[in-house]
């Protein structure tokens, strides 16, 4: 008998939810709260001749916008208009969260702020993604300022990815989870909306802890200072590797040709020469064999 497939649960069946938010982290964020079965509508500025929408990433990357927009209903509305202005309050008569990513100042003069919309829709709530919190909200930055901001850019190359969206739009998530929560059972409160605010800095911030506290950095355990948890160049390409844990470490070190070595010894150059030279010597094959055969976590790549 097959085994059941695996259903995604529906959370938030039934809970309204209206972005304003465009190119990454609110479209993100959309798309995981359509996946817990949000109803999830996105207003966007109406688009310039001879385009389909007017968010960037559907312009530079059409791929990445049609997958966090699958599911989610497309308005567009000038909302300096009055036309604008009266298809975003019918929206927002029947929204339960509101995500936005303009700055405090654009809010304000579009009427959308937290006081103005707290007046006229009590029980909505409200996620503002901003770059940083406070007074820095109205400054100018993106992902790549936020990271390097919090060490996280080496050099001159480029983060892998964008991990300050990334993360504030699991933050974006979990703040509309937790207003949901917060209006439903915050005593003499209970039904009104609340406020949260997500800053793309504090994402970064967040995903810096690691290496704050030591752990990523060269004299860090898995920063580079331990000899089973690096990567290291083999016959035909990389093979990353995850031996950190003492059984582990164990089992690479006799596949190595090594007695089993304490922590200390795992951080000694002798023991990193040794493990470069066994590595160098091993196709991807040789090493993909060794980690299903000996129950080693690595991982090999190309070139």
């Amino acid at each position: 008998m097959q085994p059941a497939q695996h259903k995604r649960i529906k959370a938030l069946q039934g809970v309204r939810v209206l972005s304003l938010a465009l190119n990454l982290p609110g479209p993100a964020a959309l798309m995981r709260l359509h996946q817990m079965g949000a109803t999830c509508t996105k207003l966007e500025p109406v688009a310039p001749p001879n385009a389909v929408t007017a968010d960037p990433m559907g312009l530079y990357k059409p791929a990445a916008y049609q997958t966090m927009h699958q599911g989610v209903r497309l308005v567009q509305a000038d909302l300096k208009t009055e036309h604008g202005q009266t298809a975003i309050h019918k929206l927002l008569a029947k929204t339960d969260v509101l995500i936005t990513s303009f700055r405090p100042s654009a809010l304000n003069k579009l009427g959308l702020d937290w006081k103005a919309l707290q007046k006229h829709y009590p029980s909505l709530c409200m996620v503002s993604v901003v770059g940083a919190s406070g007074p820095r909200a109205e400054e100018p930055g993106h992902d790549l300022t936020y990271l390097a901001e919090n060490g996280l850019v080496n050099g001159l190359d480029l983060p892998a990815t964008l991990y300050a969206d990334m993360g504030g739009s699991l933050m974006t998530t979990e703040a509309v989870l937790q207003a949901l929560l917060l209006r439903q059972s915050n005593g003499r409160q209970k039904g009104r909306g609340v406020f949260q605010e997500i800053a793309l800095s504090d994402a970064a911030n967040y995903l810096a802890l690691p290496r704050t506290w030591g752990l990523t950095t060269p004299d860090g355990d898995v920063g580079g200072a331990h000899a089973g948890y690096k990567i290291y160049p083999c016959k035909n390409g990389r093979v990353a590797v995850a031996a950190l844990e003492p059984h582990f470490a164990k089992r690479i070190c006799l596949a190595v040709g090594l007695e089993e070595k304490s922590m200390h010894a795992m951080r000694a150059l002798k023991t990193h020469h040794a493990f470069a030279k066994f590595f160098a010597s091993q196709t991807r094959q040789q090493l993909d064999r060794l980690a299903t055969s000996k129950d080693i976590p690595l991982l090999t790549l190309p070139k």
